[in-house]
């Protein structure tokens, strides 16, 4: 298959290029370049690579794909709040463009990342795709607008499916320390304590970044049938942990860290623990690779041959807040 990948240059991206073309796909990546000097180890290429925003790709560019695996966007919670109008610009009024043209350049298949943070505030437990939407910023409440914009375009030649993700994690060629288990890890190596900014009751669900990569290649490889105009939650049930949960499993890989419940956000409003039974029945075969132990240990082997100190910890280039902002600024001055 020839496959499109956007935002292939980001956090799970360089895993998706790679695994693609492990699985014999000829890949085309397209990425504005907003990260580009965030990787701490070479990226993958893609066999074209595209630098440019995906939302300047036309009819003909996407004409001859086999599916397009939709990642980018401007990626969480902070990063929306710094600028909502780029966040619906980007994430929202973007991906359903993307979408349309895909659909009127013949492209078959297309899969859209979401987010398990569009049930925001959960207001039960083990939450399945039938819970309603409770988005609490302005990424959640573009994942749950892209999704409903796209899903009426479905139809006999064009078939949508939605991943929502869990909380991604883990090791990356381009790494992110702005993800709560990544976070808590990087704060024990470089500042000796675990530093917690709720009460640690919230919770959530994860998944490593190359499970989400791994989820992506399976989708667009499934029968049409199995996946068409489908949302599914992407991760696995005993993968649900409380904050608290995941600063008690990176103390036992550093001992020496203290934890320290800051509380300085209050009280977290994002409290979701999500049921992953659907992509189970879909996918009988398929399983996370990486658990939170595994996936922890694999990071902190990493954060030590990179020699990862308090410099990087407070620094811009594993921040994706902090590279947007100097990238923006940079821009306007």
């Amino acid at each position: 298959m020839k496959v499109l990948v956007t935002g292939h240059r980001g956090y799970i991206g360089p895993h998706l290029v790679k695994l693609l073309k492990e699985a014999g796909h000829r890949v085309v990546g397209v990425d504005i370049g907003y990260f580009d000097d965030c990787h701490w180890e070479p990226l993958p290429e893609a066999d074209k690579e595209i630098h440019a925003d995906f939302r300047s790709l036309s009819e003909r560019d996407l004409d001859g794909l086999d599916c397009i695996c939709h990642l980018a966007a401007i990626s969480n919670d902070p990063m929306g709040e710094l600028d909502e109008k780029l966040t619906y610009d980007t994430n929202r009024d973007g991906s359903i463009e993307l979408a349309r043209r895909a659909k009127k350049a013949g492209v078959p298949r297309f899969l859209f990342s979401g987010s398990c943070s569009v049930y925001g505030k959960g207001e039960t437990l083990d939450l399945d795709e039938s819970a309603r939407f409770n988005p609490v910023s302005a990424y959640a409440v573009s994942k749950v607008e892209t999704e409903k914009n796209v899903a009426p375009l479905a139809d006999s030649n064009f078939s949508p499916a939605f991943l929502r993700n869990a909380t991604a994690y883990g090791y990356s060629p381009n790494l992110r320390i702005d993800l709560v288990a990544n976070n808590l890890l990087a704060c024990a190596i470089a500042r000796g304590d675990i530093r917690i900014m709720s009460d640690g009751s919230p919770w959530r669900p994860l998944i490593h970044c190359k499970d989400i990569a791994r989820a992506f290649v399976q989708f667009a490889g499934a029968p049409r049938e199995t996946i068409h105009n489908q949302a599914v939650n992407i991760g696995a049930n005993d993968q649900n942990y409380q904050v608290r949960d995941v600063g008690d499993a990176v103390q036992h890989l550093v001992p020496g860290a203290k934890i320290v419940y800051t509380g300085e956000v209050g009280p977290d409003p994002r409290n979701y623990r999500v049921n992953f039974d659907k992509l189970c029945a879909m996918f009988p075969g398929f399983r996370l690779e990486y658990n939170l132990q595994t996936g922890l240990d694999e990071l902190l082997e990493k954060y030590r041959e990179h020699h990862f100190t308090l410099k990087d910890f407070e620094g811009d280039q594993f921040v994706r807040l902090r590279a947007l902002k100097k990238r923006l600024q940079r821009k306007t001055s």
